[in-house]
């Protein structure tokens, strides 16, 4: 079965009309000042961890593809527009002795840096999340559901540290994260929480980009069928696409079991991805204060994000 072919509105579990039927924010509506006062609760350390993978250098060297990407995919650009040194062309004084630098930067965030997604980045049949329609994705934006729609996240974590719980560095490319998995990690998840997965496969990237494409482990969908049941407000993992992929960098789930039409398009679960979780995994914390805010991008399909473990 095709998107176009699949259901018109969701069957099953859904979050559709639940917070009225112009909705465009989904689950982080979750995130009442009770349960952000609550989140902040949860600091006892006061350590700050970032939890974001690094933008390199221009796709003029090789920086850019030294950090963790998909195959195939336009790589971040960051080079300088003024630095005052080796590229001077068109730069002034800005003051007697001064000199002025300028960055530029081009992201294209799925699968190449640490990036949220937005809820119009995928949906089944003619409607978005909450069915809003899919003609309102246009080449200038998306009219309904986008990044700037979401805002800034503050929620309590629920850290699902898997490659600690099996005694493994990573998991390997094929396997899939089970309930009993989930249930094993001891988290005790509540309404608003962002569940959180490490998978470790970023580490994959430090022996080849062979064995880092070769596929990428995931949730399963019956752990994220559990997750949704929980009401949490947003997924985060360390891996492209929460759930697994294939050699192909595809699913092979089909569209009832595919986790960004679960989360996305039913729920209304915003997700963030190809985050860094190894120092976090050696914290040994199951709950802490989570941070991140997408760029205000007008219609945006997804946005880059710095998030932050807040211990």
């Amino acid at each position: 079965m095709t998107p176009a072919e699949a259901q018109q509105t969701p069957q099953g579990s859904h979050n559709w009309g639940r917070w009225g039927e112009k909705d465009e924010k989904g689950a982080l509506n979750l995130l009442s000042p009770e349960v952000v006062l609550a989140a902040v609760g949860t600091v006892t350390e006061g350590r700050i961890l970032q939890l974001a993978l690094p933008i390199k250098g221009s796709t003029s060297g090789p920086a850019p593809t030294t950090v963790p990407h998909l195959r195939g995919r336009p790589l971040p650009q960051h080079f300088m527009s003024v630095d005052g040194a080796d590229y001077v062309a068109g730069t002034r004084p800005v003051g007697a002795g001064l000199r002025m630098a300028d960055d530029a930067i081009i992201v294209t965030p799925h699968g190449t840096t640490t990036h949220m997604d937005a809820l119009c980045h995928m949906w089944a049949g003619d409607s978005l999340y909450n069915g809003h329609p899919a003609s309102r994705v246009r080449s200038y934006g998306a009219t309904r559901c986008g990044i700037d729609k979401a805002g800034p996240v503050v929620a309590r974590a629920s850290f699902f540290d898997i490659p600690a719980l099996r005694g493994v560095p990573y998991l390997a490319a094929e396997e899939r994260i089970t309930v009993a998995d989930l249930e094993a990690c001891g988290a005790d998840v509540r309404p608003g929480d962002v569940a959180m997965i490490r998978t470790g496969w970023p580490l994959a990237w430090a022996e080849s980009p062979e064995k880092y494409w070769s596929g990428q482990p995931g949730l399963s969908a019956e752990a994220g069928r559990w997750l949704a049941d929980r009401d949490i407000a947003m997924v985060a993992s360390d891996n492209s696409a929460i759930s697994a992929l294939n050699a192909h960098q595809g699913a092979d789930e089909s569209l009832d079991d595919d986790l960004h039409l679960l989360f996305l398009w039913r729920h209304g679960i915003h997700l963030a991805e190809m985050l860094w979780l190894e120092e976090l995994s050696g914290a040994g914390r199951t709950h802490f204060l989570f941070v991140a805010a997408p760029l205000n991008i007008e219609g945006g399909t997804a946005s880059p994000i710095t998030p932050l473990a807040v211990l």
